[in-house]
């Protein structure tokens, strides 16, 4: 249970003020708990990949973050970028006032200038920041994903006025079916936490507390 559940994790350090002391010691932690990938902003992608060389472990990084509201041409370059840098993962943020506003076709668009950058080279995650969406909103915004060709959506960047709850999860697993992704994201601390959300539908988990989940399910 405990390797499973490790499998699932994201080990996420997305502050601005993380040092490459706390990069390696997240990369470490990936290492000695096979954690699924480390999550780290797109400058941090090629310490990591050299760090995490000849392991499972994979790196993964975030695109328009945290607030989704630049380009999907700027996306698609960051995009890109980050995979030339290593980067075998990528969660991108949608353009949520697009979303908001019914510009749905924009919304594709953004989506799908991420997902054509990353096709064949690296998997892509969108995050749909479910705290600023109502239900009807968080729906369309999986359904646009889905249509885009993404692998995942994700619930929240963890920067936003709030993260994952059991309910959003289940609603985004409903939207998308069974062959989709869905990553909880954004205050998942505990062992208990990241059950809840697998049981509610999550196949992937994203946590800046990853040792202390695994730690706990060991227990």
């Amino acid at each position: 249970m405990t390797n499973s559940i490790a499998k699932m994790i994201d080990h996420t350090l997305l502050k601005a003020d993380a040092t490459k002391d706390q990069i390696k010691k997240l990369c470490e932690e990936a290492k000695e708990f096979l954690f699924a990938s480390v999550c780290v902003n797109p400058s941090w992608v090629k310490y990591s990949a050299e760090l995490l060389q000849g392991t499972d472990v994979k790196v993964c990084t975030v695109i328009g973050f945290p607030l989704g509201a630049s380009t999907p041409k700027t996306k698609a370059f960051e995009t890109k970028n980050a995979i030339e840098n290593g980067a075998e993962e990528v969660d991108m943020v949608i353009n949520i006032g697009a979303l908001k506003d019914g510009n749905d076709e924009l919304v594709e668009k953004d989506i799908k200038a991420v997902v054509e950058a990353a096709k064949g080279k690296a998997l892509t995650k969108v995050i749909i920041e479910t705290c600023l969406l109502t239900n009807e909103e968080k729906i369309r915004a999986c359904n646009i994903s889905a249509k885009a060709g993404a692998d995942f959506v994700k619930t929240s960047t963890g920067f936003s006025t709030s993260g994952a709850t059991i309910e959003d999860v289940a609603l985004m697993r409903k939207t998308v079916g069974p062959n989709m992704g869905v990553k909880a994201s954004g205050g998942v601390r505990s062992a208990h936490d990241a059950q809840q959300m697998i049981k509610a539908g999550a196949t992937r988990i994203g946590a800046s507390s990853g040792a202390a989940i695994v730690k706990g399910l060991s227990i």
